[in-house]
């Protein structure tokens, strides 16, 4: 379990790096980017972990989106960098793709379905993996921004 949970760390790490290269953020934001998303990317890890948490991959992202926005919002003053420039890209490597892809499959299986018993269920597989998707994603937006509007006094003048 230790190896994965630094092996899910320096590729979450990894992966922010590289959303943040390409939004451009300035360099001296690139170690606080992947430091945030390393340390978030983790503990949604351990907290979706049966042996740790065990929380549901929602509770988990909403949990960790907060850390995420904390961190970011503490490192601005640090980096002299607005904390939405290593916030969002450290968020990105939370997206739930598998429930995206999942989704996306599920309907177009279901419109390619010959029977009524096939699209009753890929429309199943598609309203899961859907609302799940925009769950995860909500949770994701609302989990980061909270410490922004409760941090107000460090977020909006960390660039001052």
């Amino acid at each position: 379990m230790l190896f994965d949970f630094f092996k899910d760390a320096i590729l979450a790490a990894i992966a922010a790096i590289g959303f943040g290269a390409i939004s451009r953020i300035p360099r001296r934001a690139y170690l606080w980017c992947g430091l945030i998303a390393a340390i978030g990317h983790s503990i949604r890890f351990l907290l979706m972990n049966p042996d740790v948490g065990g929380l549901h991959i929602l509770l988990a992202t909403a949990m960790a989106s907060i850390i995420i926005g904390t961190l970011a919002v503490f490192a601005s003053p640090l980096a002299k960098t607005p904390a939405e420039a290593y916030l969002f890209p450290s968020l990105l490597p939370m997206i739930p793709g598998i429930y995206a892809y999942k989704s996306f499959g599920g309907m177009v299986m279901c419109i390619l379905g010959e029977t009524q018993e096939q699209f009753n269920y890929y429309f199943y597989q598609f309203a899961e993996n859907g609302l799940v998707c925009i769950a995860i994603i909500m949770a994701m937006v609302i989990g980061a921004t909270i410490p922004i509007f409760t941090f107000k006094g460090t977020a909006f003048t960390a660039t001052r």
